[in-house]
């Protein structure tokens, strides 16, 4: 979580371009009540029957000053019942005053430093293929895409929200209204722990969404030791985290995200490597190998997905552990492959087994460094 947000937000409207011509006519009504192009923001949303949970939370977040600012902004406004979606307890928890920072990032998942009328949203992604990326003020990226005529949001946790209620015009930016709240990846959410946010991860003692990997259940209350162990598909990989001396570290707090490759990964490997590397003497060079499969931080596959696609060649760069250089790349399938610094390509076979300190990705390849 970034404590300057609301700093940040502070400063993008210093440098935006000038606010939307104010219009009298063509405004859609909102929550019953008109919306008059030559109010702001703020002035406009404390009037809609359908926004007083969004502006409470406005309110509780300090962002009334910013929001009537010249901006311009374009503003994804959920409703009150994309509010009244979320867990239990959610939103009360986040107007709690200790929480102002992750409701503070939440809203302003919501928040554009730019004014984008529904048609330049089109043209946007027409020209990206059908689907284009943008980042929000608050850092999240969203996917939007155009379906049966309607645009739709699709947030880091992989949830999406469909434009209700398109270009509502204000005299600093443009108002669409949105039938679900978009949230920051989990891992970047500065949440006290127990807030009952949805953020993808059963934190509970059975497996719940969690996907089987090699016949085995997974646990996200386990650890990533704790869960890899009853896979029949890892024994390899466990193995060569026991001969490494990794176990310890791999069942510490983390957050760790691990590409998991399968024993079918080690044996497509050249004859002897994996009995090599489980030599003593090699120890270093083994965990080099495994290292180069840990990604500090949680990422989960709709975040490898977001990144890949925004970025300008199409892969998402980061790096593991061991300083090995990895890319991710998403096909037109919508299958993520990850590519080692060998050039070598493998598919995500299983993603988001969440962990009690991670998540794993099963690769159907062992990644190499160079």
């Amino acid at each position: 979580m970034k404590l300057s947000l609301r700093a940040t937000l502070m400063a993008a409207t210093v440098f935006a371009s000038a606010p939307a011509v104010a219009q009298m006519t063509d405004n859609p009504m909102v929550g019953g009540a008109p919306m008059l192009a030559e109010r702001n923001i703020v002035e406009n949303a404390v009037n809609s029957a359908d926004h007083t949970t969004l502006v409470a939370a406005v309110q509780a977040a300090g962002l009334v000053d910013t929001l009537q600012t010249e901006g311009p902004f374009t503003v994804f406004a959920p409703v009150n019942a994309a509010f009244d979606a979320l867990p239990d307890g959610t939103v009360e928890t986040l107007l709690m005053p200790e929480n102002i920072d992750a409701l503070t990032e939440v809203l302003t998942c919501h928040v554009l430093g730019a004014n984008a009328m529904s048609d330049v949203i089109g043209g946007m992604i027409a020209d990206g293929g059908g689907v284009h990326m943008v980042e929000t003020l608050g850092g999240c990226l969203l996917e939007v895409r155009a379906s049966n005529g309607m645009i739709t949001l699709t947030d880091e946790t992989g949830g999406t929200a469909t434009v209700t209620i398109a270009d509502v015009v204000q005299s600093n930016g443009v108002i669409h209204v949105i039938d679900a709240v978009l949230l920051p990846a989990a891992d970047d959410a500065a949440m006290d722990e127990d807030m009952p946010m949805q953020t993808g991860m059963d934190t509970g003692m059975d497996a719940g969404d969690n996907p089987m990997v090699g016949g085995a259940p997974m646990f996200p209350s386990r650890n990533i030791v704790e869960n890899a162990v009853n896979s029949a598909d890892h024994t390899t990989l466990v193995a060569a985290v026991q001969a490494a001396g990794l176990v310890e570290t791999l069942q510490s707090e983390g957050p760790f995200t691990v590409f998991a490759p399968t024993n079918m990964a080690f044996d497509a490997l050249p004859d002897g490597t994996v009995e090599t590397l489980l030599m003593e003497e090699n120890r270093e060079t083994l965990t080099r190998v495994l290292t180069s499969h840990v990604v500090a931080g949680n990422i989960s596959a709709a975040q490898l997905t977001a990144r890949a696609r925004a970025s300008s060649d199409g892969f998402y760069h980061f790096n593991a552990v061991s300083g090995a250089a990895l890319s991710a790349q998403v096909r037109p399938s919508g299958d993520v492959y990850i590519f080692d610094e060998s050039g070598n390509a493998y598919l995500v076979s299983v993603a988001d087994v969440n962990q009690s300190n991670g998540v794993i990705h099963v690769v159907d390849g062992v990644l190499l460094p160079r």
